[in-house]
């Protein structure tokens, strides 16, 4: 029966820094390791093995909290190797650039699919689970927060605001006779970097700027159809799957970064200055048609209000997005191209009146 294959090492026996020369060799399922011509057993099983790298000393636990060091990798690999001891699977796997890049492929397919479709699917599954009272006071700080970076007390005068919230809650009241409308509450505000905008948050406020009161002021009855669209939003929470969908993000941004509190800090300025998908637009579109029509008015008068925020866009040549800004910044959710102008335009002038249900 040959030998089992020796190896001279060093050992420290966890009570003194003083290094002692040691031989090891595995014998069956032990490890024995002998100092001074005494011997040392234990269970290789329990032993906690250098991991094996490209560089660098290696270094071995033993059961007893003394330390195994051994200043040669190579050597150190070829006695385990000879001892009949093998890397487990993971091992094998960090030490193969091969498997190294397939990770990374796995990794970068994973974060993907959870971007496109994970996140979207989770953040609209919370977002109907949140209690109505905890949705209303999200919405009551994210007001808040919103007062201090983007808006600014009205200029109209109160009349003015108190006519368009009295025609706005008689067309929602005709629309919704049983009293089945969502709960909802119009602030009007001033915004430097809004400009002509309208948005809802989640329990129900909606704002709407002077500029857009002022860009449709001879077309009050689209003022009310952009109402309309941001009450479809409250109806579907998409302002909640938002807030929802950010915070999502941001712990995956944690898990890929490991720090999302640059991230966090963007959150409250996420609600007013980034769009909803386009299905979540398209559907507070057909809220507002809907509405419309069931209100008396004819959800075409909303064609005037896209023209007109088409003819503020800028000029040719310098701008082609149909979500930009006079100052070139992306419009926020009322009036971002979540679709396009034209297909909007199309939506409301086609309209027809849906049958009625049995």
């Amino acid at each position: 029966m040959m030998d089992a294959p020796r190896l001279s090492s060093t050992w420290f026996d966890g009570h003194s820094p003083r290094a002692q020369a040691c031989e090891l060799r595995i014998e069956g399922d032990e490890l024995v390791l002998t100092v001074d011509a005494s011997e040392r057993r234990y269970p290789v099983r329990q032993v906690r093995w250098a991991e094996r790298r490209s560089h660098g000393q290696r270094q071995s636990e033993l059961p007893d909290g003394s330390l195994i060091q051994h200043a040669e990798a190579g050597e150190w690999d070829a006695w385990r190797q000879a001892s009949g001891q093998r890397d487990g699977a993971v091992v094998g796997w960090m030490q193969s650039w091969r498997a190294t890049l397939v990770a990374m492929g796995a990794t970068v397919l994973f974060l993907a699919a959870a971007w496109t479709w994970g996140v979207p699917w989770l953040s609209q599954t919370l977002a109907h689970q949140i209690p109505r009272s905890l949705e209303a006071r999200l919405g009551e700080q994210g007001m808040r927060q919103l007062d201090r970076l983007f808006l600014q007390p009205s200029a109209l005068p109160v009349r003015q605001q108190d006519a368009l919230r009295a025609r706005f809650k008689s067309a929602v009241e005709r629309a919704h006779p049983q009293g089945d409308a969502p709960a909802w509450q119009l602030s009007f505000h001033r915004s430097k970097a809004l400009g002509a905008n309208a948005f809802a948050l989640p329990g129900g406020n909606i704002v709407i700027t002077d500029d857009l009161v002022k860009l449709l002021a001879d077309q009050p009855e689209a003022i009310v159809g952009v109402l309309a669209h941001e009450l479809g939003h409250v109806h579907h929470r998409h302002g909640l799957d938002l807030m929802v969908r950010a915070s999502l993000v941001s712990a995956l941004v944690g898990v890929v970064l490991g720090d999302a509190s640059g991230f966090l800090a963007t959150v409250p300025a996420t609600l007013a200055t980034q769009s909803y998908s386009r299905d979540a637009e398209r559907a507070a579109d057909a809220f507002a048609a809907r509405l419309l029509d069931q209100s008396g008015v004819s959800p075409s008068v909303m064609v005037a209000f896209f023209e007109r925020i088409q003819q503020q866009e800028r000029p040719a040549g310098q701008s082609d997005r149909s979500d930009r800004g006079e100052d070139g910044a992306a419009l926020p959710i009322a009036i971002s191209s979540h679709p396009d102008h034209a297909e909007r335009i199309r939506f409301f002038r086609e309209w027809r009146t849906e049958p009625a249900r049995p």
